[in-house]
């Protein structure tokens, strides 16, 4: 059976390519969900991917991938610094989780420091643009194959 991974874009992520590229980068939204499905399905993954601007749209998401998702990529956004609801349904899973950034947080203002995800994820991405996804979509591989 091939593993489902479920990836979860943030607020703001809808405007990849259009917001801040400097920062970002240039590439769109449905430019990174496709090299997902690429890479996901060159390494015998499914990917399903889904974005909100809305927490409790995400927190709903989550608390369906308990039922039916092999592990879990969500880059949170603001959301990553402000969120007890996010951080609360990631512990119901019991699947591998990771969380991706486009930008390095820690190279950022002071307040983009704290995750309130990284000590209830497997591993934290952050810094290496929309390449990033790829690495978590690896990363989960791994996880799964151990």
């Amino acid at each position: 059976m091939t593993p489902e991974i479920l990836v979860i874009h943030g607020p703001n992520l809808n405007m990849l390519g259009k917001r801040e590229p400097e920062t970002y980068g240039s590439q769109t939204l449905e430019a990174v969900n496709q090299g997902l499905a690429d890479h996901g399905a060159r390494t015998g993954l499914t990917v399903q991917t889904f974005q909100s601007n809305h927490e409790g749209e995400i927190v709903e998401k989550i608390q369906q991938a308990r039922d039916g998702c092999d592990a879990l990529i969500i880059n949170p956004a603001a959301y990553t610094h402000t969120s007890v609801a996010i951080r609360d349904a990631i512990l119901l899973l019991e699947v591998p989780v990771v969380e991706i950034h486009l930008s390095n947080i820690y190279k950022r203002e002071g307040f983009r420091h704290n995750s309130l995800l990284a000590d209830v994820v497997a591993g934290q991405i952050a810094g290496f643009g929309a390449f990033g996804y790829i690495m978590a979509l690896d990363a989960v591989k791994n996880l799964l194959s151990h």
